[in-house]
């Protein structure tokens, strides 16, 4: 392990035990201010584990950190849920994208303006990870030019700690960009309420989209009325049309009618479909858009279809067959082609000859219990759902269940930080 280690670097990193199992992912580093003029210490980092709980590790208990992992020198863990002590910042959170002075290096030179882009921590002779040198982008003035990167001495930085209003949200970004939506909704929940609603509006509309479907329902809320209407109809318009119905119903009936207004009449018209069956039924938890074709598509479009990259797992385990339209509702149901029987098959070969058409479809007023009882007979992922006239409404997958099955708090850390991770 070297001497001098730049945090930020460290960010989604696994951390091994001595015995190289893993124990989580570096997901901050914790700082300790001090009342004299020395520079603020590294007293450990914040590691995320199982459940989404994040711990605190002690800097004394790392034996090893490079730029593939970090390393515990002892198995035994404090598993309490961190939290940040008032003497305490986050380095990622609190001190990334700051906005400082940089004093010259000389007597007579100019100061220099830049944004906080790394933390730089190196081991003094009293075996103290303190905070030594600063990475900053200097600020050109040139809305067409970045400005280049350069590292100083902590002691010329000035409003690195203390209050500020000029926090940017560029490099927390494109950290947090690494992570899996799910783990990155994870992290804006650790956020102050301010913080988290600056980060997420400075999100394109897709990535807001996927991190808004992992947050917690009050989060959800709190992030998109925040945001100007507009906005929060192009970012509902990119969400899927089940999820977009469930964060509408949150809101006041006034608010919801006018974001669908505001919404492209195609993209709100299935939000709307969703939004009128009785919560609780399959109406009101399918998704609208399963993978569907027409019986006489190929089984190598329908390979095609499934491997669009924006399908999740269990909407890209089957395809669904119906007469035209394909567009829900669509013309008369036929039935199911699993995705393993479509790697079975000529690629020539005709979907509408392999449907399995012997599982009855859901009708939209069934209850979640009589779904989960029926996925759990036949071992699927994914269930149709059909009108009175057999059109086909959407489809209801394991997913959907499981996150309306489940406790409404679940997605939220706050609710369960006395549970014990797995």
């Amino acid at each position: 392990m070297g001497t001098r280690v730049y945090l930020a670097r460290l960010a989604g990193l696994p951390v091994f035990d001595p015995n190289g199992d893993r124990v989580g992912r570096v997901r901050d580093a914790v700082v300790r201010l001090r009342t004299t003029n020395r520079p603020p210490q590294i007293v450990g980092l914040v590691a995320e584990m199982a459940l989404r709980r994040r711990i605190f590790l002690p800097i004394g208990r790392i034996t090893g950190m490079d730029a593939e992992s970090v390393v515990l020198g002892t198995g035994s863990l404090n598993l309490r849920r961190f939290e940040k002590r008032p003497n305490e910042l986050l380095v990622l959170e609190d001190l990334l994208d700051r906005r400082v002075t940089v004093e010259p290096e000389t007597a007579g030179g100019d100061q220099h303006q830049g944004t906080v882009v790394d933390i730089g921590m190196e081991l003094n002779r009293n075996i103290e990870w303190v905070v030594t040198r600063v990475a900053v982008r200097e600020h050109t003035g040139r809305l067409t030019r970045r400005g280049h990167v350069y590292q100083v001495e902590y002691d010329r930085v000035r409003g690195l700690i203390g209050p500020t209003d000029t926090q940017g949200t560029s490099n927390l970004i494109a950290l947090l960009d690494q992570m899996r939506p799910a783990d990155m909704a994870n992290a804006l929940q650790d956020l102050p309420d301010a913080r988290r609603n600056e980060v997420a509006a400075a999100l394109d509309d897709r990535r807001l989209a996927d991190v808004l479907e992992e947050l917690p329902e009050h989060d959800q809320v709190e992030i998109l009325v925040q945001l100007d209407r507009e906005r929060a109809a192009d970012v509902l318009e990119r969400m899927d049309p089940d999820d977009a119905a469930d964060l509408l119903a949150e809101l006041p009936k006034t608010e919801q009618a006018v974001l669908l207004d505001l919404m492209e009449p195609e993209e709100a018209a299935p939000v709307r479909q969703l939004m009128s069956y009785r919560p609780g039924t399959a109406g009101s938890v399918m998704t609208s858009e399963p993978v569907i074709l027409t019986p006489d598509a190929t089984v190598a479009e329908a390979l095609a279809r499934i491997r669009e990259p924006e399908l999740s797992p269990v909407v890209a385990a089957q395809v669904f067959v119906a007469r035209a339209p394909s567009a829900t509702p669509t013309g008369k149901y036929l039935g199911m082609v699993h995705f393993q029987r479509l790697l079975r098959e000529p690629p020539a070969s005709i979907v509408g000859g392999l449907v399995d058409s012997g599982i009855e479809p859901l009708r939209p007023d069934i209850g979640l219990a009589e779904i989960t009882r029926r996925m759990a007979t036949y071992d699927l992922v994914a269930m149709p759902v059909v009108d009175a006239t057999h059109r086909l409404l959407g489809a209801v997958t394991v997913d959907d269940v499981l996150d309306h099955s489940l406790p409404r708090d679940w997605r939220d850390r706050d609710a369960h930080e006395d549970e014990e991770p797995l």
